[in-house]
């Protein structure tokens, strides 16, 4: 994804054939040190290939992937007896209070905003 990831900042930079060398030095800039089989296979995939339609085409792949989960269903309420007891009375749930959390000043942590 890191290869990918610079690839496309390449592109979005203007340059539509990023080499190797390219990427290695968008990586190596962060810190990253690139993998160069990944790299070759990368750059072998997408040789000649327009970033915007190969976005645009997985977009539409993306589309007709389900997301989201079906959630789990709310527990019934159960019906009142013949008799018309309903039973104990439900009691209402009390928000949780939270606790405010202690704000950590400045001095607290040895440096200062403007120091």
């Amino acid at each position: 994804m890191k290869h990918l990831a610079a690839y496309l900042l390449l592109g979005l930079g203007g340059n539509t054939e990023p080499s190797a060398e390219d990427i290695k030095g968008v990586l190596e800039s962060v810190g990253i040190d690139a993998d160069d089989d990944r790299l070759e296979k990368l750059i072998g995939e997408l040789k000649g290939k327009d970033l915007q339609e190969l976005i645009a085409e997985g977009s539409s792949k993306l589309a007709s992937v389900p997301s989201g989960g079906g959630g789990g269903g709310g527990g019934g309420v159960s019906a009142p007896t013949a008799g018309g007891d309903s039973g104990p009375a439900a009691e209402e749930e009390k928000p949780a209070e939270k606790e405010e959390e202690k704000e950590e000043s400045d001095e607290d942590m040895g440096f200062g905003l403007f120091d």
